[in-house]
């Protein structure tokens, strides 16, 4: 082994969690069974380090080994980095019929004539996803292993998924992966974020229905504290309603995670006093955000809770940007922090294509509410 390969096997093990490394091990499957048995996973990882390093250069193993354990790594902890969307456009007669072998070997074949040297490597996983990892290179070095790039494309489906690609990368990518899988244009399709499974349940439509019509009678609320009867009469009927509207907007189920939504917007300047600003032809360009650990969790709690007055005070200047927004951009980010539960950061909101649904709800949710006059100044 190189150094390079060195490297790599010493940064993937660091990288591997301790309680995952055993299984890890036992699906790449390339130790001996008693290799396998003589590692003490109690160890520190340094030494669990050197020892698997000592079993590799004993079995010769390469750096195309190596890759197979950290893809393997990859698969099962696909949370680990930022994850962007594209969605191929235009297909042809033939793209649905595609099978995997086909697109195999198409693919390594027109990336191989875009760029060389390239170390590329095709898995696919049990859920259908084919899994690609490129390690790139170019004329004067070798594929770097250290950086690679992912990415996840569902056969018979337009939906790709990439991380770790560069702007000078991306051209490549995106024409051997619009020649492969038989179709003709390749975009954005503006969603992005650190949790895989949440960007693909949201794009592919594969997260439970969460938007039932009507729920037959409003849903008792959990773990109610004890409080003066009287009050908790007069509030029973509103905190039921809340509820009730709630349900109905989000539903009852597991919502995809987003920790971040950023839109981008063009809007015109609104003021009678401000005749200037108001008759400028071009309009503004801005950029508003809605953060949280769980955006679409925290969203429906806060509507469903006695914390409206959230609400409320964008609700006026939300409606307006909406119907002016031209552009819209949905991307994830690291998770916000916040000091009270799980009520996000009201930055701003707007709408996008691929949560308009749960934007809409919010509205709804704003109108039906009753509002006592002192929580919305100015509006």
């Amino acid at each position: 082994m190189d150094d390079s390969t060195k490297r790599l096997l010493q940064r993937l093990i660091r990288r591997i969690p301790a309680q995952t490394l055993r299984t890890t091990l036992e699906k790449w499957g390339r130790l001996t069974a008693a290799q396998q048995r003589s590692m003490d996973f109690t160890q520190p990882k340094w030494a669990l380090s050197e020892k698997l390093l000592a079993f590799c250069e004993e079995n010769g193993f390469t750096a195309k080994h190596i890759t197979e354990l950290e893809m393997t790594n990859v698969i099962d902890n696909p949370n680990q980095g930022m994850w962007y969307a594209f969605q191929l456009m235009d297909p042809e007669d033939d793209a649905n019929s595609i099978e995997l072998t086909q697109f195999k070997e198409q693919f390594k074949s027109h990336l191989r004539e875009l760029v060389r040297p390239v170390s590329i490597k095709i898995k696919k996983h049990t859920d259908e996803a084919v899994w690609i990892r490129i390690a790139w290179g170019d004329s004067f070095s070798r594929p770097n292993h250290l950086k690679p790039t992912y990415v996840v494309h569902y056969l018979q489906t337009p939906y790709v998924f990439v991380t770790s690609l560069t702007s000078k990368q991306k051209p490549l990518l995106s024409q051997a992966l619009v020649l492969s899988a038989r179709h003709r244009a390749i975009k954005d399709a503006n969603l992005s974020g650190r949790k895989l499974t949440a960007i693909r349940d949201l794009l592919m439509r594969k997260y439970q229905q969460a938007f039932p019509t009507m729920y037959p009678s409003p849903l008792g609320e959990r773990n109610q504290a004890v409080s003066n009867p009287h009050i908790e009469k007069e509030q029973a009927e509103p905190a039921a309603n809340r509820l009730q509207m709630a349900c109905e907007a989000f539903g009852d189920g597991t919502l995809p995670q987003l920790q971040t939504v950023v839109y981008k917007l063009e809007t015109k300047f609104r003021d009678h006093t401000n005749k200037t600003m108001t008759e400028r032809e071009e309009p503004f360009n801005c950029v508003v955000k809605f953060a949280s650990t769980n955006l679409l969790e925290s969203l429906r709690h806060c509507a469903s809770s006695e914390r409206k007055e959230l609400f409320c005070h964008h609700r006026q200047w939300l409606w307006s940007l909406h119907t002016n927004t031209t552009t819209t951009d949905l991307m994830g980010d690291r998770p916000f922090d916040l000091k009270d539960s799980v009520w996000p950061s009201f930055i701003s909101v707007s709408s996008s294509p691929h949560i308009s649904p749960f934007y809409h709800s919010i509205i709804d949710v704003l109108d039906n509410m009753s509002f006592e006059e002192s929580w919305l100044p100015g509006l």
